[in-house]
């Protein structure tokens, strides 16, 4: 598809893939710094620190490989880890994103999901901007795929057309391997889809789109890159012991600027 194939397809449907974003060279280097940062995983618990990483809740406290934490993910993967950090302004990435939404871009999440071998849980279906304090709710989430995501090692589940719905209330987003994937009695799945990935292929998508996936039943660990971009035409609308204002990078545009702190209007 062109750009304007592409925008049309993802202002319709909600989502939108890109096969082959990043290369072998680049997804090798990503699965080589994750691996130095599992090591970092298990250096920080041996301080009884957790830094930005977090254990699978249902692995309890077992073990993989060379006495490594079973992890879900790590946050704000920018800060620690050059690599990730310059995925996150990956020019092909910044360029469909950029088409998406306009050309100014803020990185609101930079996130690694690990999704571990046999212990990788479920994760239930929501729509992100349930979560998140930007008004009007107009993100994009980028998953990229460093390694083959496939239904057995849970890849993710969309509901496409579903960013159309609104913004709604979900549950729990992390899930034991044999729950179901939504509490909600009034949800519709006859339409979900499975989004099976090639390594280095992208899935992008709204932040209103419903998604989840399903639990890692494999014995190998299925790892995926994401990334949440918005435009700076938004309001910061923190809730419950949110801070009346963040700070977010700037990622393209803005005249080069490198941050931008967005204040809630009360606190203005």
């Amino acid at each position: 598809m062109n750009p304007q194939e592409q925008k049309a397809f993802f202002e319709k449907q909600g989502y939108l893939i890109v096969a082959d974003l990043l290369s072998p060279e680049e997804i090798t280097a990503c699965q080589t710094e994750i691996q130095r940062l599992h090591k970092l995983a298990a250096e920080l618990e041996a301080k009884g620190e957790r830094g930005h990483f977090q254990r699978e809740p249902y692995a309890k406290d077992a073990i993989q490989g060379a006495d490594l934490p079973v992890l879900r993910k790590a946050e704000n993967t920018r800060q620690y880890s050059e690599v990730f950090r310059q995925l996150s302004e990956h020019p092909k990435l910044i360029t469909v994103v950029q088409n998406l939404i306009g050309t100014d871009l803020l990185l609101f999440r930079s996130t690694l999901m690990f999704k571990p071998a046999f212990y990788g849980s479920a994760h239930g279906i929501h729509q992100d901007s349930a979560y998140w304090p930007i008004d009007p709710p107009t993100l994009v989430t980028v998953s990229i795929a460093l390694n083959d995501a496939t239904p057995e090692n849970g890849c993710f589940k969309i509901l496409p057309k579903s960013h159309k719905w609104g913004l709604q209330n979900w549950g729990r987003i992390a899930r034991d391997q044999d729950e179901s994937l939504t509490d909600r009695d009034d949800l519709d799945l006859s339409g979900q889809t499975d989004v099976p990935l090639s390594a280095g292929s992208a899935l992008f998508f709204h932040s209103l789109l419903a998604h989840g996936s399903g639990p890692n039943q494999t014995p190998n660990s299925r790892n995926t890159a994401l990334y949440a971009y918005f435009s700076p035409h938004v309001r910061y609308t923190p809730r419950g012991g949110q801070p009346a204002d963040k700070t977010y990078p700037v990622v393209a545009g803005l005249d080069g600027r490198k941050e931008l702190t967005l204040i809630a209007e009360k606190a203005q």
